[in-house]
């Protein structure tokens, strides 16, 4: 049933969070079988549970299989949601993040720009979610050792969550 695999879906959330990966793993599994037997491959929510098993899949390292799922639920919420759609600039930025980690630092950036660009342009640029792309494209360039970009990012990023978020936020305070 739809609500049980919800229920599934946020102990797996609460697994993740609590850095329980292999539990959090089985459990988004679990969740997104059973999505694609009730609800089909390309329901929304069928790419949520695709996602949430890409991002667990990346925190233990395995991060060829989380670009093998952040492209498919790419793909699907291109597909199903549009390109400018959050939840699709989710999966953009998810998908830069494991490119970087597997030094495919072209295609990382490309990403990066792509959610940046089209967070801006779907949810404004003071949007928090714009905002933690406009972060994690200093981040990326940080790790290039290109610093003179990364500190222009991240006094955007920091200001930006300052004004919208509070200094006192960890978002605020993480940048």
């Amino acid at each position: 049933h739809p609500s049980t695999l919800t229920s599934v879906s946020n102990l797996a959330l609460v697994l993740e969070s609590q850095g329980k990966y292999e539990a959090a793993e089985e459990m988004n599994r679990r969740a997104l079988e059973g999505s694609e037997k009730v609800l089909g491959k390309e329901h929304p929510n069928t790419l949520t549970s695709v996602n949430n098993l890409a991002v667990v899949l990346g925190y233990q390292g395995k991060y060829k299989a989380a670009e093998e799922m952040n492209r498919r639920a790419l793909e699907g919420r291109e597909k199903v949601l549009g390109k400018e759609h959050p939840d699709t600039l989710t999966s953009v930025s998810n998908l830069a993040g494991v490119l970087g980690y597997q030094g495919k630092y072209k295609a990382a950036e490309e990403m990066n720009r792509r959610a940046l660009e089209g967070r801006e342009k779907a949810l404004g640029k003071e949007h928090p979610d714009t905002l933690t792309s406009v972060y994690c494209l200093a981040f990326f360039f940080h790790q290039q050792q290109r610093y003179e970009a990364a500190s222009i990012l991240y006094e955007r990023a920091s200001s930006g969550y300052q004004r919208v978020l509070g200094i006192e936020h960890p978002a605020t305070m993480t940048c």
